[in-house]
């Protein structure tokens, strides 16, 4: 239960009403990090728009970038959320808990560069952007995997600080891909009323 008060969705208005449906229509519920927004919708309009921009050249190192700046961060919702794409798109579920191994020297540099960022951007040298160079990676494909770790330092902070737990729905992903990806925040227990719902 997140730590500030959030609009209950039989309260929800305007834009808020609309984040709260497209979120139920995404998942079959509505999110927990739909909620801790619903004070500041327009930043999470904000937020979407920023991201979609940030995916928008190649999801599969945005979200390999994400899935190693959500761990270094410690956070179980954005970690889980993003295994779960790798694994249903990119990898099978056994293998997103152990990437960067199996993984090319290019694709393991920009996992290594989203931590760097995570860990200390006044750390990153030109060597270390030389190395992605080195690696077959344009400058523009450097600056996304920045962006894409700079966001999830973000977005996973605003919901940690804010106690947005994981999803219930998180409990159901196969526990070889759940568990190690659990690294801060615990998934949320249902409340009584919402099992079986």
């Amino acid at each position: 239960m997140p730590f500030v008060d959030t609009v209950a969705e039989d309260a929800a208005t305007g834009d808020l009403a609309a984040i709260y449906e497209e979120s139920r229509a995404q998942s079959g519920y509505v999110q927990n990090l739909a909620r801790v927004f619903s004070l500041r919708p327009e930043v999470f309009r904000a937020w979407q728009q920023l991201n979609a921009a940030v995916k928008a050249h190649d999801l599969r190192r945005y979200e390999l970038a994400t899935l190693a700046a959500a761990r270094r961060l410690r956070s179980s919702y954005c970690a889980l959320a993003h295994g779960k794409v790798l694994a249903e798109q990119f990898f099978s579920a056994d293998e997103v808990p152990l990437l960067p191994e199996g993984l090319d020297e290019a694709d393991r540099a920009v996992m290594e560069l989203a931590e760097q960022v995570v860990d200390d951007a006044t750390a990153v040298t030109r060597d270390d952007i030389d190395r992605l160079r080195s690696l077959g990676l344009d400058d523009g494909q450097i600056v996304d995997v920045v962006l894409a770790a700079a966001a999830r330092c973000f977005f996973s902070k605003v919901l940690d600080a804010l106690g947005a737990e994981p999803d219930a729905a998180y409990s159901e992903l196969p526990a070889t891909l759940r568990d190690p990806l659990t690294v801060g925040r615990p998934i949320e227990v249902p409340a009584p009323a919402d099992v079986g719902a």
